[in-house]
């Protein structure tokens, strides 16, 4: 017998001498004639054996070694990449004899079966009419991954099917499920998130789900924080939802502009037109409103007039806060828009120029909002008779904060030798990027108090990364500066860290200099 390792190098050959009893019978006649008297001649020979070992390592070996990952000779690609591809392809089978022996783990192993017809006992067809995947399944692997897969497949009401129909989930998602049942692998992408945590909440694999949630914080802005909000609320989801109003609430306008917005639900919409702490102009609600209600018409395939845009708006009309607007914004935006009667128009330029105001059916109590909140970084501030100046030269500090805050503005001192007035051009920088920045201008008093300069939208600030806030002041008089600054301030229960930035180029540091405060959302 020869024994050959992986390569096809000789290990061990074994070679046996059997005798068999017909032989051993002929051996013991010829033996008896010649008259051989030596006792031990008679005896019949044993069966022998002789064992030549080849070259070998004497190395003990782990089951990785003696499995490794190495390319077969005479072939181009590897065999494990080639049963990788079966992640993408579907019914690919694997041919190859002891496929087992390439992977040294079960994981692995396991994995090896991911939408693999190999073995297969169940078929799922996957996604709506006309757009379905058919998928193969293994219902063993499948009821130890998901408890509505074992109820399925083996519970009291179990039935024998060979081919399961699901038209309610994408067949991307379902893939991207199956591979975390299969391979303990979570594989995201921003376009499937939504529908992936659909199946993980359906088919109850909780842990999926929960990455998936993770995900969509992760990645939520002002333009997507609307559907996440209606997307949420239908997976109930609190935690989600609560991420998803701190946005909408600090970045109303922002939310309310994207193209997101005109995609929720009337549920949803009627939420966000009930929010007390919008951080927007009425009529920008107002506006939104209205762009919702016209593609809610092409939804129903009704023509956007605007008796059909009221129609879609129904009862929600009631909730934009009309009376509220700014007396141009009115007269220019919502009394020319065509959206109200003749009589809520009257009643409404009423409500504001009249004593005895009428009755509205529109509420007329302006939002709360959000108040914002303001984090000083110096102890005390200081003027002296050759500083502080600015010739166009930076000024600029470096921070991070340990919850997601949205800067609205900065707090900036003012001129130390009476009132005065600075132009003023603030920025906010990640990594060299800017997110935000403005040019305004805003007068001092001559007081040592700090004025605020805002930016356009509030920014969104992610926690335990670094930010470069600066600003770039002209003005001709001396200003204010702070002293005694402090490394980390703790505002609310936002803790705010400073260090120096490599853009200051006028002498603001951590210790002292310009920007004293950071303006914030939380």
């Amino acid at each position: 017998i020869l024994m050959v390792d992986e390569k096809g190098k000789n290990m061990k050959c074994l070679t046996f001498f059997l005798m068999l009893p017909e032989t051993v019978k002929n051996r013991s006649k010829k033996s008896s004639k010649k008259g051989n008297s030596n006792s031990s001649s008679s005896k019949l020979p044993p069966v022998c054996y002789e064992i030549i070992t080849l070259k070998t390592k004497k190395k003990k070996k782990m089951a990785a070694d003696i499995f490794p990952r190495k390319k077969p000779a005479n072939t181009n690609t590897s065999a494990v990449q080639q049963y990788h591809q079966q992640n993408l392809n579907n019914n690919n089978t694997i041919p190859a004899p002891n496929w087992q022996g390439l992977y040294p783990t079960i994981r692995e192993r396991n994995a090896v079966m991911f939408n693999n017809d190999l073995m297969a006992d169940v078929h799922f067809v996957v996604g709506p009419p006309g757009g379905t995947q058919r998928l193969p399944g293994h219902k063993y692997v499948l009821a130890v991954g998901s408890s509505v897969f074992h109820a399925m497949f083996y519970g009291e009401l179990a039935e024998d099917k060979d081919e399961i129909r699901i038209p309610d989930v994408e067949s991307a998602a379902f893939l991207a499920m199956l591979k975390y049942i299969y391979c303990d692998e979570i594989d995201l992408a921003a376009d499937t998130v939504l529908a992936t945590l659909y199946a993980a909440k359906k088919y109850i694999v909780p842990h999926l789900a929960r990455a998936c949630v993770n995900f969509l914080e992760t990645s939520l802005s002002a333009k997507n924080a609307c559907v996440l909000l209606s997307q949420s609320c239908l997976f109930e989801e609190p935690d989600l939802t609560q991420r998803c109003w701190e946005v909408i609430d600090a970045q109303a306008e922002l939310a309310l502009k994207s193209e997101g917005f005109c995609d929720i639900d009337f549920q949803t919409l009627e939420s966000i037109l009930r929010r007390e702490t919008l951080n927007a102009k009425e009529i920008v609600v107002f506006e939104a409103a209205l762009n919702w209600a016209e593609v809610e018409c092409q939804r129903q395939e009704l023509t956007a007039t605007i008796e059909n845009k009221r129609k879609v708006l129904g009862k929600a009309l009631y909730l934009i806060r009309i009376p509220t607007m700014a007396l141009d914004d009115f007269a220019n935006g919502a009394a020319q828009s065509g959206i109200l009667t003749l009589n809520e128009t009257n009643d409404i330029f009423l409500w504001y120029t009249a004593a005895k105001k009428p009755e509205l059916q529109f509420v007329s109590k302006p939002r709360k909002g959000l108040v914002p909140q303001r984090c000083h970084r110096f102890q005390s501030c200081a003027y002296r008779s050759n500083q502080w100046r600015y010739r166009g030269r930076c000024d600029s500090i470096q921070f991070a904060v340990d919850k997601r805050v949205f800067i609205a503005g900065f707090g900036l001192y003012g001129s130390s030798c009476g009132s005065a007035e600075y132009s003023a051009k603030i920025e906010l920088k990640r990594q060299g990027v800017i997110l935000g920045q403005n040019l305004s201008k805003y007068f001092s008093d001559g007081s040592s108090n700090t004025f605020p300069v805002w930016f356009e939208y509030p920014v969104q600030i992610e926690p335990d990364t670094f930010y470069t806030a600066s600003v770039i002041l002209d003005g001709n008089e001396l200003s204010y500066f702070g002293q005694e600054g402090m490394t980390e301030v703790q505002c609310g229960k936002v803790t705010v860290q400073f260090q120096c930035s490599s853009d200051s180029t006028n002498g603001t540091g951590v210790q002292g200099g310009q920007i004293p405060e950071l303006i914030f959302y939380a």
